[in-house]
């Protein structure tokens, strides 16, 4: 398949495995037409802007443990990617417009002791 993703909304999402438990890493993004077509690139292909910009993005990202391979999609929305993941019992960060380094980091902490205390001592 060979198709370019259509401008808007969308979401990067990385699933890993951090020993004692599943992360998922969701990138609320926003997918913008390329300023030039991109022919000798025969792949599915999209372009897109990280929320809230790539710095912050970027470093979340890789604070979180983000992988190098990732899930792209306009079908879902961030929500719903927590809702699962708390049906299944996985951890959910979401990196959005609202992200700061410091907030980011400090979620990793409470979440860190979180998932160490929940099923007792």
């Amino acid at each position: 398949l060979i198709f370019t993703g259509k401008a808007g909304p969308a979401l990067c999402i990385s699933l890993i495995d951090i020993g004692t438990r599943f992360r998922v890493i969701i990138n609320e993004v926003d997918t913008v037409t390329p300023a030039q077509e991109l022919p000798n690139l025969p792949v599915a292909k999209a372009l897109w802007e990280p929320r809230p910009n790539l710095e912050i993005s970027a470093a979340a990202w890789i604070q979180a443990g983000g992988a190098h391979h990732s899930a792209y999609t306009q079908g879902v929305t961030a929500d719903e990617i927590v809702d699962y993941a708390e049906m299944a019992g996985i951890e959910a960060l979401v990196i959005d417009g609202d992200t700061t380094v410091r907030s980011f980091k400090t979620e990793l902490r409470h979440n860190a002791a979180y998932y160490h205390l929940k099923d007792g001592v």
